[in-house]
């Protein structure tokens, strides 16, 4: 019962960030396009692995980001330059794994998709 309980938690936390959250929306909106361009693009086994884990990373890295943004904002209410400092490495960190993500995205849909227009 408590892991079904648990299983629960995480869901709302899930389902938090999606209503929340505009970054997470923008997020799992470019999921949606990545799976179907993985599809189309008859991506290799190697290669689902890789785009799963950019997409579980950059998932993660946002809410964590929005966790520690709601930390901060019940620990200091008001300005504060150290929590700043704190939000912008948060937000740091959802940048370096969305570049990141999209870089392995280049490496792996680029060369098909120049295929598919040449053949064109």
């Amino acid at each position: 019962m408590k892991l079904l309980r648990s299983f629960g938690y995480a869901l709302s936390g899930i389902q938090y960030c999606f209503r929340s959250e505009r970054n997470f929306r923008l997020h799992v909106a470019s999921t949606f396009m990545a799976l179907i361009l993985s599809f189309a693009c008859a991506i290799s086994d190697m290669e689902w692995i890789a785009v799963c884990f950019c997409i579980a990373l950059v998932i993660v890295m946002e809410m964590l980001n929005t966790a520690i943004e709601k930390l901060c904002d019940v620990v200091h209410r008001e300005f504060d330059p150290s929590i700043k400092k704190v939000k912008d490495m948060a937000a740091g960190a959802v940048l370096v794994s969305a570049i990141f993500s999209v870089l392995t995205g280049l490496i792996i849909f680029l060369p098909k998709i120049i295929i598919i227009i040449k053949s064109i």
